[in-house]
């Protein structure tokens, strides 16, 4: 009798763990069709541009546009090749937002660019631009790179050079 008592509750557990297991996934499948609508902001969905701005010093504005029909999230911070360096920009850390940067059809995301400062070193004229977006999990970058033409011929960049995550407004891009 005793036997039969464990067998009826190992049973019991049993069951209530199977139905555990399709509650979640039951749950995890009717929660990915919302989420279809949305994509990762790429060089295919939309517009980059990049300005040199008056304040602060030694920055520039990266701005991109979603030109797609679907709202696309703006991961992480862009990875950034200025000429043919070998490595990508070093992103500061500092500036993670509150949130992934939600972009509608024709809402931008920016991101603050320090180019150099007293303490940097190997400076040099840089004069181009390439950005990639990254993916969610920030172990690469999601579809091609857009190249773009520095502004003013080109800047002067040292190894101090950072960008910020991406950010909702300009504002608060260049806040870093």
């Amino acid at each position: 009798m005793r036997n039969t008592s464990r067998t009826r509750t190992f049973a019991t557990l049993a069951l209530a763990a199977a139905a555990l297991t399709a509650t979640v996934s039951a749950g995890t499948a009717q929660a990915a069709p919302a989420a279809a609508g949305h994509v990762t902001c790429s060089a295919a969905n939309t517009e980059v541009t990049v300005k040199k701005v008056n304040s602060p010093v030694n920055h520039l504005l990266l701005k991109a546009t979603n030109t797609g029909g679907k709202t696309c999230f703006a991961y992480n911070a862009p990875y950034l090749r200025f000429d043919d360096a070998q490595s990508a920009t070093a992103v500061n850390r500092d500036s993670v937002p509150q949130a992934v940067v939600s972009l509608e059809p024709g809402q931008s995301a920016y991101a603050g660019i320090l180019t150099s400062t007293p303490q940097g070193t190997h400076g040099y004229q840089a004069r181009d631009l390439g950005v990639s977006f990254a993916n969610r999990a920030w172990t690469g970058s999601v579809g091609g790179s857009k190249d773009l033409k520095l502004p003013g011929g080109g800047v002067y960049l040292d190894s101090s050079a950072a960008v910020t995550y991406w950010q909702p407004n300009a504002a608060a891009a260049l806040a870093w």
